[in-house]
């Protein structure tokens, strides 16, 4: 493992240029430990998850556009190799550590006091605001990273760093009971394979939206009891009400980045039941609610974007006991675009997860 001696000025990155062009593999500049402000900390990097977030962000559809050059990525594995002079913190040199989108929040706020930290207005986010994980060397923050189990593998706990917290977390949202219907639109995704597993281990009853027979086959192997393909489908809504009894599930989790499931949930919904929106559609799309079956129905609408830093500790908990399992493929550094491309195109089941070094 390198030490603050010989840590390299340059190393390999996956650097964002141009905004809705593909990332430039090229050596990048490393920040050194002498450079380190207090609080922050280097990490030399293994493993880097591909997220759809991270296809937003180049494509720049949330807008204003992130500040270029960018290195891309923000879910991420690796050592950490040296921590900036003065730091006050439990986190050591050597300790293997996660990365996610949140790189930091204030901690202070009224918002990260009450746990509310993905919505802290001072946050930083790898990959968006601050450099990402997609290089041999991040810069991140002694506050905030997270210790990873020494049971779990790196490749396979990767993507928990930002897909299982989110959806864990989103779970937690529907305010679900066990024996509960939950419907998950993207469930055969990198989301969405993780909410199906922990909704299963929370003891809710999924129905799982998606399309495709490897999508079909990996959710019914994952728990899910009931199975809708939204491309095949004739009626989402009569489908998702008629595998339910009639009423309609408890709950939906919609982990897409379009606009129509979220649409659908509203109408599949039983009367009180709860549409928490995870994926983040590019900007403009709306949720067309009718306020005449709004306020009959009592229904309830959650935005949850990422979990909090006890989120992230139950989440990768409840895989370090074998309950939950991320379906993933691992490609090089080199391979990004083409992972992007493929998930652009939504040919992906599961998670791709990139290794770097």
């Amino acid at each position: 493992m390198p030490t603050a001696t010989n840590i390299p000025k340059t190393a390999r990155a996956a650097v964002l240029t141009h905004c809705g062009k593909p990332y430039d593999i090229k050596e990048f500049p490393v920040k050194q430990p002498s450079e380190l402000a207090v609080g922050e900390c280097l990490i030399k990097m293994e493993y880097a998850g591909c997220c759809h977030s991270d296809l937003h962000v180049r494509d720049n559809d949330w807008g204003p556009p992130p500040r270029l050059p960018l290195v891309g990525g923000h879910e991420g594995i690796g050592h950490v190799v040296a921590i900036g002079e003065h730091t006050q913190t439990k986190v050591k040199v050597g300790d293997r550590v996660g990365l996610k989108w949140i790189a930091r929040s204030c901690l202070r706020c009224d918002l990260c006091r009450r746990g509310k930290e993905s919505s802290c207005p001072f946050q930083r986010s790898h990959g968006f605001t601050d450099h990402g994980t997609f290089a041999e060397y991040c810069v991140s923050y002694t506050d905030y990273v997270t210790p990873i189990p020494e049971s779990l593998e790196s490749a396979a706990a990767t993507p928990i760093l930002c897909a299982g917290v989110t959806v864990y977390k989103a779970l937690k949202e529907t305010k679900a009971i066990i024996g509960e219907w939950v419907a998950i639109s993207g469930a055969g995704g990198g989301l969405g394979h993780l909410a199906v597993q922990y909704a299963v281990a929370m003891g809710f009853r999924v129905i799982a939206i998606d399309s495709g027979l490897s999508k079909k086959e990996l959710c019914h192997k994952l728990g899910a009891e009931k199975w809708v393909d939204f491309m095949e489908s004739k009626d989402v809504v009569k489908e998702v009400q008629e595998a339910t009894g009639g009423l309609g599930s408890h709950a939906a989790v919609i982990a897409v980045g379009n606009a129509t499931p979220f649409n659908q949930a509203l109408l599949y919904l039983r009367p009180s039941g709860t549409l928490v929106c995870v994926g983040v559609p590019a900007a403009g799309a709306m949720l067309n609610v009718p306020l005449n079956m709004l306020v009959p129905k009592c229904l309830n609408i959650v935005g949850t974007s990422t979990g909090n830093r006890q989120d992230m500790a139950e989440a990768l908990n409840i895989v370090a006991s074998g309950k939950v399992r991320c379906h993933h493929e691992v490609k090089p550094l080199d391979e990004v675009n083409n992972v992007m491309e493929d998930m652009h195109q939504a040919k992906l089941t599961g998670r791709v997860v990139l290794k770097i070094q």
